[in-house]
């Protein structure tokens, strides 16, 4: 009886799951989709895989244009769309929906744009907005926006205007008083930083350095005396340059990690430090976008000074004519301890001193 019954709950049971979560969050490997093709009747689900060549289901089309209606017309503005950094399960239904509603989308490689749209069944135009031609675009892109078109701007990945065209024409919509929405979605120094194993409290993200030598090497002192953990975009070719230009200015024993292919199929995570990092990797150079972190500096700690000391100190700085509120200003600048606590132990320890010397005067 239960043998016969089992086909009529593995229907159901898939049924439960794909209203419940979208099918595109179900399969992250290729043995999950066969394992769970092996027991599923459910012909509603369907998995996407790592490429470009399918496309999403009608299914979860359908219910992108019913949510959409639920929720009313987008109102016009610039939308800054975050798009996946490599696997294109990660985007969200409410940037689908945004890109499906724009009148234009603002992208910068309409080729590589056009497979993800291609993927999701979205129609709309594109228009191509990158660094070179940033510049003639805006006013055109304004002029749309002020007469009440939604726009959205994707990059090729992750978040526009991180380290990617979109800062600009975010910031003269601000100046024209045009909507700017951003729409969350997948970054990479977020992902990198989050399971770096780093302090994740404070950080900096100085992403791609300059060029030029003498700039670069003025950003890497200042990133080396920072107590935060600073994060990098390095590319491929630049990355042994640059473990050995940060090994001699951090030091070859700050702990570093180099996150590469976030997401995607060859995503890895190294971590150690930045000598050994240099040493590796003199060998052979990694494929694909990296992101590379490094741990802040270590305060030392400083013992603060005695009373003792605090006391010669303010005794030979009164001996040659300083006044008393001056040589505890001047030992307060010199140490680490409160000048109210310093002036405390001079009127203690040095106060009948004081009183003396005045009255002989």
């Amino acid at each position: 009886m239960l043998i016969r019954r089992l086909p009529v709950m593995m229907i159901s049971l898939t049924t439960a799951l794909s209203w419940r979560h979208p099918p595109f969050t179900f399969f992250r490997t290729q043995t999950d989709l066969i394992s769970l093709k092996s027991v599923s009747a459910s012909p509603r689900i369907a998995p996407l895989s790592f490429c470009y060549s399918s496309q999403i289901s009608p299914e979860l089309t359908g219910s992108i244009s019913e949510d959409s209606s639920k929720r009313g017309p987008l109102k016009p503005g610039l939308y800054l769309v975050g798009t996946p950094i490599g696997n294109l399960e990660d985007i969200t239904l409410r940037a689908l929906r945004v890109l499906k509603s724009a009148h234009v989308i603002l992208s910068e490689d309409t080729r590589h744009s056009g497979k993800l749209l291609q993927y999701y069944n979205i129609r709309t135009p594109l228009l191509s907005y990158h660094k070179f031609n940033e510049s003639q675009r805006e006013l055109t892109v304004l002029k749309r926006l002020k007469q009440g078109e939604i726009v959205a701007l994707i990059s090729d990945a992750g978040m526009p205007g991180i380290s990617d065209p979109g800062a600009e024409l975010a910031k003269l919509c601000v100046d024209e008083n045009i909507p700017v929405i951003p729409i969350p979605g997948p970054s990479a120094l977020v992902a990198a930083l989050s399971a770096s194993g780093l302090a994740t409290d404070e950080f900096t993200f100085v992403g791609f350095l300059s060029k030029h030598s003498r700039s670069r090497r003025e950003r890497l002192m200042a990133s080396a005396d920072e107590a935060r953990t600073q994060i990098f975009y390095v590319p491929p070719h630049k990355f042994s340059q640059f473990l050995e230009e940060t090994s001699s200015l951090f030091g070859d024993s700050r702990q570093c990690v180099m996150a590469r292919e976030i997401t995607k199929i060859h995503e890895e995570f190294w971590r150690g430090t930045l000598g050994e990092a240099k040493e590796i990797f003199s060998d052979h150079q990694p494929k694909g976008e990296i992101t590379l972190l490094i741990e802040g500096k270590m305060n030392s700690l400083v013992e603060p000074p005695s009373e003792s000391q605090l006391e010669n100190e303010l005794r030979d700085l009164i001996s040659t004519g300083h006044s008393l509120s001056m040589a505890v200003k001047m030992v307060a600048e010199k140490t680490s301890v409160r000048r109210k606590t310093i002036y405390s132990l001079a009127l203690r320890k040095l106060g009948k001193q004081l009183e003396e010397e005045d009255s002989s005067n």
